[in-house]
């Protein structure tokens, strides 16, 4: 039986207005009786992902953030009015991601099988107190582990995983990944080393380089040192890297990248005015830096620069493959893809403009839980 639940519960919606600003909302919003398939999952823990980011503040001028009526808003700069003009007038609910127990079942036997449960989810709408959802959706966590250690159980560690799947299906032997320190590197360097795979580790301070060293990270490579460029150069002849995931987006990366790769490829070959044939990929994934890529060819003509996103590859891997990926996933999320957090805040703490200033810098090491039940 079906235990009483609250008629409402908190949840965060991000609005584009006609006026063209961003506004945040906390907002309280039905809690439904669950069907037969499906579950109610109290959310007690669900992580500020830079994907988050994109929808819960887009393009917005977040320097400009003020607060009014509980609602927290900021302009959107005239020049990026085009970017959001789909989404204009929309309440979108965000949060891709999250962990809890769940509280109330439908009368399925496998619904059945998750009350009391912890589990985790990933299919939007988390930064909520409460979350329907069916039960075949659901990932049942291990005993002892929390909600917290199994919030960040998708987004990552599948990316993680696609980046190696997308380099065995492509031929590739080894992978060069950009911003290496975030929580996501890091998960790549425990797979990679668990795999026995090449990686090239791209980072942006000294620290950040330390950091994976102490995780045992070989190659590590700092992109504001002078020797930057022949470093990577002499990197990727030493592991065969010649597919890269660049989180970064914006500015020179991908070229430097490429034109890495073609100096290792050409290493001891005779010259030629069409470069290389080593074949050099470089998926942008990512928008850290959010001005335009900037692409000089200096690197012969046997090279690609695209962008990569899970989804689509999930729904090329098919249900055998992600049930695999899940499965692996859940084995190891106290080991390879343990996540690090550097705050909990609760769900009104997200429309404070001091802490948005702080989760927006999207900085390593710099990790922000909800935890909704605060």
């Amino acid at each position: 039986m079906t235990p009483k639940l609250p008629e409402t519960g908190l949840q965060i919606f991000s609005t584009v207005t006609e006026a063209g600003r961003i506004e945040l909302s906390l907002r309280p919003v039905p809690v439904p009786q669950p069907a037969d398939d499906e579950v109610i999952i109290r959310v007690e823990a669900t992580p500020i992902n830079p994907s988050d980011l994109g929808l819960l503040l887009s393009v917005a001028d977040i320097t400009q953030l003020t607060t009014e009526g509980g609602v927290t808003s900021a302009p959107i700069p005239p020049h990026l009015q085009r970017v959001v003009a789909a989404r204009r007038g929309a309440a979108l609910p965000i949060g891709n991601e999250g962990a809890g127990t769940v509280i109330a079942a439908g009368a399925s036997a496998a619904a059945q099988a998750l009350l009391g449960k912890i589990v985790s989810l990933a299919g939007g709408q988390m930064y909520a107190q409460y979350r329907c959802a069916k039960a075949q959706d659901c990932l049942e966590l291990p005993t002892g582990v929390s909600a917290e250690a199994g919030a960040s159980s998708f987004v990552n560690p599948m990316t993680a995983l696609g980046m190696i799947g997308t380099m065995r299906k492509q031929g590739f032997t080894g992978l060069i990944h950009t911003a290496a320190a975030s929580n996501l590197g890091q998960m790549l360097v425990k797979l990679t080393q668990a795999e026995a795979i090449p990686l090239v580790n791209i980072v942006r301070s000294d620290a950040q380089a330390a950091l994976l060293r102490g995780i045992g990270a070989t190659h590590v490579i700092d992109s504001s040192a002078e020797n930057f460029p022949a470093a990577l150069a002499q990197a990727i002849e030493q592991t065969g890297a010649y597919l890269a995931f660049d989180a970064i987006g914006g500015g020179r990366l991908a070229q430097q990248i490429l034109q890495a790769m073609e100096t290792a490829a050409g290493r001891g070959k005779p010259y030629s005015v069409y470069g290389t044939t080593q074949k050099k990929q470089v998926y942008i994934y990512g928008s850290l830096n959010t001005g335009p890529t900037e692409i000089t060819r200096s690197f012969g003509f046997s090279w690609n620069v695209g962008g990569w996103l899970l989804t689509p590859y999930l729904q090329e891997a098919g249900g055998a493959e992600i049930a695999r990926m899940r499965q692996f996933i859940r084995d190891h999320l106290h080991d390879i893809f343990a996540s690090h957090y550097t705050a909990q805040i609760a769900l009104h703490d997200v429309l404070d403009p001091a802490i948005i200033a702080k989760f927006a810098q999207r900085a390593t090491g710099a990790k922000y839980l909800i935890n909704p039940t605060r």
